[in-house]
């Protein structure tokens, strides 16, 4: 499997999420085997996944995410798009220019 290179800025963003993930987990009082049972990965995984690991697959953490009653959260990724509106603004004006309105 190829390493993923990411900018720190971006491994902190995803130790946080993990340690999001951790804190969900430990407030709903599930064990890491519990928790590795019911999302049907390993151990190792998990202990990845709370760490923030850019190299575990997105399933993973969707099926933690089912396992801790969090799957909605996955719809936050991407739902304010500010940059894509911007370019999508400025592409809209620019016609809007060109337009004989």
């Amino acid at each position: 499997m190829n390493r993923i290179i990411l900018l720190p800025k971006i491994i902190s963003k995803l130790e946080i999420m993990g340690e999001n993930i951790k804190l969900a987990r430990l407030r709903r009082k599930l064990s890491v085997e519990q928790v590795c049972e019911r999302a049907n990965i390993l151990n190792e995984t998990l202990v990845n996944i709370e760490n923030g690991s850019p190299n575990v697959l997105f399933g993973h953490y969707v099926s933690v995410l089912i396992t801790l009653n969090l799957v909605n959260d996955i719809y936050n990724i991407a739902n304010d798009d500010i940059l894509g509106r911007k370019l999508q603004d400025i592409e809209l004006l620019n016609n809007s220019k060109n337009s004989p309105n």
